[in-house]
């Protein structure tokens, strides 16, 4: 196989006629490499990649306005106009992979490409509109390959995504056999993180297996990089999806049932670790009706070899993550904190922390003028940049009111599994409430919890900078910043004062656009890890 993920087999993959709404797996696993995506040299003239709003138009003649695209919704974009392709790294039922190189920076990435001529009926679209929604929505976390674009052309949807040089763990297990417990508890720890991000996010991922997990690099300590979220879905704390989907070895019983939520990504990755262990999945069949059988069963080898070898702690890890009774099946906080998975097998003292907490967290420690920035920000994104975080924002909302309370955020939260104690919750409202109002409305909301890397947008970063600098002098003004903060009760003299002295590094009284995006970009780690480079 090498660097390409080519299809699997029609025994291992399936999406029935019956389906209800699963979608087609787009069936390309997007291959690979160590690669950001360029920062924009100039602000509003260049596509962003992050961007999920057209670019600007850049045809000679104005008038024309180019015909919106039946899947993204948007005016139509040629992707080749930015992008050179090359090499093909993956092929599927709907569509291919290719190699891409930047015209402008020669960073190189990956490319799927999906046919929209066999996007036959409005499923099939949805399914690929979510898909983009759903890589947007989980953006940033470092085992999950990162969407860097999406254009729709007259014949295809292309995602640009990040490239990861290892290639697929499935070759990788291949050429192995089995990895020790060590490199297993290693790799599946980033498999769980993934499942936890994703759970967390409420995002369920429906077709976990090691062909969707990348290398980042063909060291042998590469991290994981998840891809493929084409049969993925958002869900709610208690929904019950029953669409056939998935791939058969790694198939819940309770989705051969039609009667599953997202414990089935458990399931999943607990079939990973016994193939990471010992190189063979644990239900096995010569058809698929077969496998499907012996799923049902359920009965797991642990005599035959390796198993004898294999210790005790790491078959109870596997014994229930593999529980045939979803809600006896542990969820991905418990298999983080089981003794086998743990980093040097021993428990952490630090509680696992949601996305979302990390994001409120984060965002509590910011000074005022870098709030407001973000909300700005926050109302020029995109709906499927925000709709994984809206979907999340009406689950808390019980009763729609368009707020969120503090005793709705306290119930709330632990639904996302976290325990927080009334204090820290108090702490978070009163961080995201911007405007002080004693609840978080939707934008509020979003501006808390949108990821940080929304912040490497060149053109979110000069909108947020223009709303302050309403002369357009290039300077943000004391007064300047004085007459934008009164409108979030902010504008007192001693903040005003404590923001000039902190942002205003040359000391000449105001802030200009390098201090602007300097102070944005500040206390970041996931962008300082991550300085996009021109």
């Amino acid at each position: 196989m090498g660097n390409c993920n080519s299809q699997p087999s029609a025994d291992s993959q399936f999406r029935p006629e019956t389906n209800t709404g699963g979608g087609p797996n787009h069936g390309i696993n997007v291959l690979p490499a160590d690669a950001s995506a360029p920062r924009p040299p100039k602000p509003s003239t260049h596509h962003n990649l992050s961007s999920s709003s057209p670019a600007p138009n850049q045809h000679t003649a104005p008038s024309t306005t180019p015909p919106i695209g039946r899947v993204l919704g948007r005016p139509m974009e040629d992707v080749r106009s930015t992008y050179v392709f090359g090499r093909e790294l993956g092929r599927g039922q709907f569509g291919v992979t290719y190699l891409v190189t930047h015209k402008e920076t020669n960073q190189q990435f990956a490319c799927k490409s999906i046919a929209t001529r066999k996007l036959i009926n409005r499923d099939d679209i949805e399914d690929v509109r979510r898909e983009v929604q759903i890589m947007y929505h989980l953006t940033g976390h470092r085992n999950i390959v990162e969407l860097k674009g999406a254009y729709e052309d007259r014949h295809s949807v292309n995602l640009i995504m990040e490239l990861c040089a290892g290639g697929e763990l499935f070759d990788r297990i291949i050429a192995k056999g089995h990895y020790s417990e060590r490199e297993a508890a290693n790799l599946c720890r980033q498999i769980v993180t993934v499942v936890h991000n994703c759970h967390s996010m409420g995002v369920m991922h429906r077709d976990l297996k090691p062909e969707n997990f990348l290398l980042l690099s063909k060291d042998e300590d590469s991290p994981l990089k998840a891809t493929d979220f084409g049969l993925s879905v958002f869900f709610k704390p208690g929904d019950i999806f029953k669409d056939l989907v998935g791939s058969a070895y790694y198939v819940a019983p309770e989705v051969l049932r039609r009667r599953y939520g997202h414990e089935a990504d458990i399931w999943s990755a607990g079939v990973i670790l016994y193939i990471l262990l010992s190189g063979v999945p644990p239900f096995y069949g010569e058809t698929e009706q077969s496998i499907f059988d012996s799923i049902l069963r359920g009965n797991i080898d642990f005599a035959s070899d390796p198993w004898p070898f294999v210790s005790s702690s790491a078959k109870d890890l596997v014994r229930k993550m593999l529980r045939h009774d979803p809600k006896d099946r542990l969820s991905a906080v418990e298999v983080l904190n089981h003794p086998w998975i743990r980093e040097d097998g021993d428990a952490s003292d630090k509680p696992l922390d949601v996305a979302v907490l990390t994001r409120m967290k984060q965002f509590r420690a910011m000074n005022k003028l870098k709030k407001v920035a973000l909300k700005v920000i926050a109302e020029n994104l995109s709906e499927e940049e925000i709709i994984g975080l809206k979907e999340m924002f009406k689950s808390m909302d019980t009763d729609n009111s368009g707020t969120i309370t503090f005793e709705e955020l306290k119930a709330g939260l632990p639904k996302l599994g976290t325990k927080l104690s009334e204090n820290e919750v108090r702490q978070l409202m009163e961080a995201a409430d911007v405007d002080g109002n004693g609840a978080i409305d939707y934008i509020e909301f979003i501006t808390a919890t949108m990821h940080m890397n929304r912040m490497e947008r060149e053109d979110h970063l000069y909108t947020a900078f223009q709303y302050f600098d309403k002369d357009n002098s290039g300077y943000i003004t004391m007064e300047e910043l004085e007459q934008a903060l009164k409108k979030y009760n902010m504008g007192d003299e001693k903040t005003i004062k404590e923001i000039i002295a902190e942002v205003d590094t040359d000391r000449d009284g105001r802030i200009n656009y390098d201090e602007f995006v300097a102070m944005m970009r500040k206390g970041n780690p996931e962008l300082a890890n991550n300085r996009r480079r021109k």
